[in-house]
């Protein structure tokens, strides 16, 4: 709130105006003074602008996802850490006394589970972790409620899975749910629901569910917490690794050391989230990795503070439109593939807005119909991107080679890696 003194504005609960002939401003919450020789309007300018500056500096991203791993969220016994799970909720807290929009990605239901509840007789690996993943999901959700609760916010339970990417329908039920949940100024929680997840369609960890998220609700940031600081030039504890602060898009891997190691909690690595950062940042979205243990760690990022650890993927200028962000994520669901000739490859490559004929076919593989997602390869058998059919598997065998005027794929559906 702003309120007036001897005609300057001054906010009530960070600022404090000292009178006298000097003008004296203190910024109590950034430990700032500042001191004005010259009149009343002089100084009501300054101030306003530095007010503007302040503005900026606390919003560098109003669209935010943040996945916090099982590594920062579980202490060594198997037990949630409530102590972090408490700072980073009260990070979240200002950032939405900020205006920022936060979707939480969060790990930890089968960790709290595994805590609570042992096996009466030895399951398989997908059985356990629907045991543990039920049990532990309801103690999970039940803390951040109640943390939330205490901060004045209200969070609500989101749990997904992979096939509800696959769907097109499917996906935008679910960006229109999370979307109506921030609109009212609920805080998404977001986890995989592990109970009845299979695994050829399990997500590889909840950095790829992040991914998903990030780009389907079109965010600008997503900040990935986990025991690290980020990507180093060879492994952290070795002789000689140093922190690798900014990757630019379209960088090599050249330099950089990713382990496939996975964590101890979680199903996930530094090789996953390399590859989602990489991806998401190639769609225009700032990835930000980061060690989740560390104090502040969110505020620090968001407000830009030069001092803290932590790997930056550049976000690509060339925005994806919502469609292809969707597409870029759906090799896992493709039905089919069509090998094309050189010609359609040469055209499709090119700078021009092209969609894919019938006559650039050679060959189809797999079973599918009209709308669904199937991979283009050329003769190679190199990847080239995917798409959504306008032709069944049937038509397209009949049809392929001819001079049909339809698309086979449509630009507007078309991804190209």
């Amino acid at each position: 709130m702003l309120s007036s003194h001897n005609g300057l504005m001054t906010e009530d609960k960070n600022l404090s105006l000292v009178g006298g002939t000097t003008k004296q401003y203190i910024d109590n919450k950034a430990n700032i003074k500042f001191v004005f020789d010259s009149g009343a309007k002089q100084t009501q300018v300054l101030y306003e602008i530095y007010l503007n500056i302040t503005m900026v500096i606390s919003s560098l991203y109003k669209k935010i996802v943040v996945k916090v791993g099982s590594n920062v969220l579980t202490r060594e016994d198997g037990m949630l850490n409530i102590s972090r799970m408490t700072h980073i909720v009260e990070q979240i807290a200002q950032l939405k006394k900020e205006g920022v929009q936060v979707i939480l990605v969060t790990s930890g239901a089968v960790a709290a589970g595994r805590a609570e509840v042992e096996p009466l007789k030895k399951l398989d690996p997908i059985s356990s972790r629907q045991l543990w993943s039920a049990v532990g999901q309801v103690k999970l959700i039940n803390r951040y409620a109640e943390l939330f609760q205490k901060q004045g916010l209200t969070c609500a339970q989101v749990l997904t899975t992979k096939e509800n990417f696959g769907d097109r329908l499917h996906y935008l039920n679910m960006r229109n749910c999370m979307q109506t949940l921030l609109e009212n100024e609920v805080i998404p929680i977001v986890n995989e629901n592990d109970t009845i997840s299979v695994t050829e369609l399990m997500f590889t960890d909840n950095d790829e569910l992040s991914g998903l998220i990030a780009s389907m609700m079109d965010m600008e940031a997503l900040v990935i917490l986990s025991n690290v600081d980020g990507v180093y030039t060879c492994a952290p504890d070795q002789p000689g690794s140093e922190l690798i602060r900014t990757i630019h898009p379209n960088r090599s891997a050249e330099g950089i050391s990713i382990s496939a190691k996975k964590s101890n909690f979680g199903r996930g690595g530094m090789l996953t989230k390399y590859h989602i950062a990489t991806k998401l940042a190639g769609q225009g979205i700032s990835v930000f990795i980061a060690n989740g243990f560390k104090e502040k760690i969110l505020l620090d990022i968001l407000h830009g503070t030069s001092q803290t650890s932590f790997t930056h993927f550049l976000p690509s200028d060339k925005k994806s439109s919502g469609v292809r962000k969707w597409l870029s994520h759906s090799d896992d669901f493709a039905r089919g593939e069509v090998v094309i000739n050189e010609g359609a490859r040469t055209a499709l490559l090119s700078d021009r807005a092209v969609s894919l004929l019938m006559i650039g076919i050679t060959s189809v593989t797999g079973y599918f119909k009209e709308g669904d997602i199937v991979r283009i390869k050329d003769s190679e058998g190199n990847l080239l991107g995917l798409g959504k059919t306008s032709f069944s598997s049937d038509e397209t065998i009949e049809e392929k080679g001819g001079k049909k005027a339809k698309p086979f794929i449509h630009y507007d559906y078309l991804y190209l890696i």
